[in-house]
């Protein structure tokens, strides 16, 4: 659905140049929910502006459902970008109009009869629960209920692809998570491509498919979230992975158990339906290797269950590598912490 190949974007700063984006590659699927996420400057704002050109690359292409959006002079442009919707962090609704008034907007800008924009906005409010508020202004509402307008709003032309710049950060968690549920169930109903940044893991791993991870204009790490979060391969990555596991005092543990004999440390990190059965628990019966549990947690990534151990494990290193083996032939991963001695 949404192609970027090789995309560059620079500003210029009186007689120098700073760059943005370097060498940014990437193929998001018809039908995904595929998030990027970076830190405050690592240049996401950036990229999810170029793919609908809001920002024009400094080189290389983006191209949407087979169309080469670089190539295109501004009306054929502004005609594909109807089939790209926006959502922003700040809402950008229009304070003087009615909820009604702000989603029935684009459909009057496009030129469509009354009667079919009245017909689409009953059915885009109905959609975003919000079919009592249609006759209320901006400041009546809530940030939730605002950015329920926004993504309305930005629904009404039918498009194939939602973009969504920090969608959730200026909300607070419990309104976060039910935005995050809506955006779900459009993505299950409408079927429709969805592209979101964020600075927040909790919010990739809620709903997404697949994630990329910026930092310094760069794409550091790509790969589908499960396989991103429970194994890390940079640096960046594992600081988010940081703000949802709870594995914070974990250095603690290693060292306060590092100095007894006959013991070893692992992390066990479940995944599926894998998730509630208990493998740990007959694993360490079969070999005769008593553990037990300093830290871990059990979640979901969008429709995965998984679940993280730090365990103790007792015995000689021969038993503990048997065990650790049996624990990997089950499926599961493994990775020694600190080994015994």
């Amino acid at each position: 659905m949404i192609q970027l190949q090789n995309l560059h974007k620079e500003y210029r700063a009186g007689k120098h140049s700073i760059p943005a984006l370097t060498g940014i590659n990437m193929n998001i699927e018809k039908g995904e929910i595929f998030g990027v996420i970076g830190h405050s400057g690592a240049g996401k704002s950036t990229l999810i502006r170029c793919i609908n050109l809001l920002e024009r690359p400094t080189s290389g292409k983006v191209i949407v459902d087979g169309v080469d959006l670089t190539s295109l002079d501004a009306r054929s442009l502004q005609e594909q970008r109807r089939y790209m919707g926006m959502i922003f962090q700040h809402f950008n609704l229009l304070s003087s109009a009615t909820v009604a008034e702000n989603v029935a907007f684009p459909l009057e800008l496009a030129k469509r009869p009354k009667v079919e924009i009245r017909r689409k906005v009953n059915e885009l409010l109905a959609l975003v629960g919000l079919e009592a508020h249609q006759d209320k202004y901006p400041a009546q509402l809530s940030g939730g209920q605002k950015q329920r307008v926004g993504i309305a709003r930005a629904l009404a032309n039918d498009p194939k692809v939602l973009l969504c710049d920090e969608a959730t950060s200026a909300l607070d968690p419990q309104t976060t998570n039910s935005i995050l549920t809506l955006l779900l169930d459009i993505n299950k109903k409408l079927h429709i491509t969805i592209v979101l940044i964020t600075h927040e893991m909790h919010v990739i791993r809620s709903i997404c498919d697949r994630v990329g991870v910026i930092d310094g204009g760069k794409i550091v790490e790509m790969g589908k979230v499960a396989d991103v979060f429970l194994k890390p391969q940079h640096s960046t990555t594992r600081e988010f992975i940081e703000q949802v596991a709870d594995f914070a005092d974990l250095q603690e543990a290693v060292v306060r158990e590092k100095s007894a004999e006959q013991r070893t440390i692992v992390r066990i990190t479940f995944l599926g339906e894998q998730t509630y059965q208990p493998i740990l628990f007959q694993t360490m019966k079969e070999t005769d290797v008593p553990f037990s549990i300093l830290q871990g947690t059990i979640s979901r990534m969008k429709d995965t269950p998984y679940g993280q151990l730090v365990a103790e494990l007792e015995g000689d290193e021969s038993r503990v590598e048997n065990a650790v083996k049996m624990l990997r032939l089950h499926g599961l991963d493994v990775e020694v912490i600190e080994w015994a001695g």
